[in-house]
């Protein structure tokens, strides 16, 4: 079950230390960010808190409000990314985005997310700005080995793929993907959590094919027009 981002409170130590974390399942904490601020959706800024990475999960503690934290799953990311880009974001972070259940049925409005009773159930964006940028390559790179270990489950791993396409559906994915990258200039180094890209990768593949045997077509078809 996805379960998006949530909030987070359980500390050791009469809620002053670290997370509690699941030892039990195996969790073990992977690396620990000191001054770091936090971003959800379009919200405001919310400033000094410490990131916590473990196998399993992001957790965000404020160092202010020992009451205020957040956590997401590795399985909820679809998107982790490190983000340069000014017109994106005023300074360089961690840019995520979120999934949940029922994130088809569910309106992304981020104005009605920064009310003073926010909704976690409904980011679908954070941000996580650590003091020194530098560290922000390292982060990612945590980022990416835990996402490594945290798989995208499959509920029939018998299921079969269909490879085939249509030349309309894949003119279809081509544009989608333009119109994506186009609206989400926000990484200059990304990864996509688990393996639901694979076939928007062999249809791409496909698509160059076709590009490439149009264009020895059209080769073709001019050096008839020659003879």
């Amino acid at each position: 079950m996805v379960l998006g981002l949530r909030s987070f409170t359980d500390r050791i130590g009469d809620g002053a230390g670290e997370p509690v974390l699941d030892a039990g399942n195996g969790e073990e904490l992977m690396h620990v960010q000191p001054c770091v601020d936090i971003v959800l959706a379009n919200c405001p800024r919310e400033s000094n808190g410490t990131l916590y990475i473990s196998t399993k999960q992001v957790i965000w503690l404020s160092n202010v409000d020992k009451a205020k934290g957040y956590a997401v799953d590795f399985l909820s990311l679809s998107l982790h990314a490190v983000s340069t880009d000014p017109e994106a974001y005023p300074v360089p972070c961690i840019y995520m985005q979120i999934e949940a259940e029922g994130d088809e049925d569910e309106s992304n409005d981020s104005d009605s997310e920064c009310n003073n009773n926010v909704d976690l159930s409904k980011i679908r964006e954070m941000r996580l700005i650590p003091s020194d940028p530098g560290q922000l390559d390292t982060l990612f790179a945590i980022f990416c080995e835990c996402a490594e270990l945290n798989p995208e489950p499959h509920e029939d791993d018998g299921e079969e793929h269909n490879w085939i396409f249509s030349a309309d559906q894949m003119e279809e994915e081509e544009a989608d993907e333009e119109d994506y990258i186009s609206q989400n200039p926000t990484n200059s180094i990304g990864q996509s959590n688990g393996d639901h890209d694979l076939a928007r990768t062999v249809l791409e593949l496909q698509i160059n094919d076709r590009r490439f045997e149009d264009a020895e077509e059209m080769e073709h078809e001019g050096d008839s027009a020659h003879h």
